[in-house]
């Protein structure tokens, strides 16, 4: 059994607007969640191939790639499912298996949580 949890990008309850993880950088400093938090999430894309594959797949026709469209990154089959995991488990990526192909979409809050985390501007809806 694993104990592995998505991260929560953004934060949500019903009839609520929808609340970042953490504050943007330059309003004030992070407190010791938020920052383990961030620093998980841009672990997650710090490695290069990682960074392609959320690239290919949030640059895909359609917003969702099947995992045959994207593993041409220079690595093997196996090291691809190892970062596409690891980019799951840090709140980046949902997927979907469809037969025998894996389908994954860029989670939807997750581009607007890093840019307002970046940039403090709130994303436009």
């Amino acid at each position: 059994m694993s104990n592995i949890q998505a991260l929560p990008l953004l934060e949500t309850t019903p009839g609520e607007a929808v609340v970042p993880c953490c504050p943007p950088l330059t309003e004030r400093p992070f407190t010791a969640e938020e920052a383990e938090t961030a620093a998980r999430m841009f672990k997650a894309l710090g490695d290069p191939v990682r960074l392609r594959l959320f690239s290919a797949v949030a640059s895909h026709e359609g917003g969702e790639a099947c995992v045959c469209d994207i593993s041409d990154v220079g690595v093997s089959q196996p090291t691809v499912s190892h970062h596409l995991k690891k980019l799951k488990e840090a709140g980046l990526l949902t997927s979907e298996r469809r037969g025998t192909w894996v389908y994954y979409r860029v989670e939807p809050s997750a581009l607007a949580a890093m840019g307002r985390l970046l940039t403090g501007v709130a994303p436009t809806v």
